[in-house]
């Protein structure tokens, strides 16, 4: 009882000293916090972007379009997607980029094969992209592709240009994921029609002057 009564009387001599030098105790009321402020957008001030806009200004931006292609795994069919983030990185060492939302359905796949082959479709191929656009179809249905001679993914025959690789490395980019692959083999066909060019919505071809 009196080792009770010891702390019992620390407690309260601390209590009293914390009370002279003025901080606060657990027995005095607490201020609530501030109610965050609530006002318009200051004319110094940017609105958030609107999401519209935002696709409408970078659709200016004419790209390529590449089918990213990988084998199937665990019994599953390859998988596929049409993709105009696709780009070079470094040379030394070989590496390439994509960019894929967060949100598909074949990277997962992708993801657990480790490997994916980018298909450059060529000026004649767009309703090959279009299949490879369609969110949770089988993309792969009547198309013809042999397995790339690096990794196995699939190649698909007319596209100007490939390049084989390993997964090299997965950044998060906002809603999307930014994948990085390092070159395992890579080729080209001399005599194609040109790339494939997507701008403002719509498919276009590159004609060189």
């Amino acid at each position: 009882m009196g080792g009770v009564m010891g702390h019992a009387g620390m407690a309260a001599t601390a209590v009293r000293y914390l009370r002279s030098v003025g901080a606060l105790t657990a027995a005095e009321p607490l201020d609530p916090l501030p109610r965050p402020e609530l006002r318009a957008v200051r004319p110094d001030e940017r609105a958030p972007l609107d999401q519209g806009e935002f696709r409408r200004v970078l659709g200016n931006f004419a790209s390529g379009v590449a089918v990213i292609t990988a084998p199937g795994t665990d019994g599953d069919g390859p998988a596929g997607f049409a993709c105009q983030s696709f780009a070079s990185l470094s040379l030394d060492p070989p590496l390439v980029v994509f960019m894929v939302g967060r949100t598909s359905t074949s990277w997962p796949r992708i993801a657990r094969a480790g490997v994916f082959c980018a298909n450059i479709l060529g000026a004649d191929q767009q309703e090959l992209c279009r299949a490879f656009a369609v969110s949770g179809a089988n993309k792969f249905a009547g198309v013809a592709w042999e397995p790339s001679p690096a990794t196995g993914s699939p190649q698909l025959p007319g596209a100007p240009a490939w390049i084989d690789c390993s997964i090299h490395a997965v950044h998060t980019g906002g809603d999307h994921l930014i994948v990085v692959g390092r070159v395992e083999d890579l080729g080209c066909d001399a005599g194609s029609p040109g790339p494939l060019l997507f701008h403002q919505g719509r498919f276009g071809s590159y004609v060189p002057r």
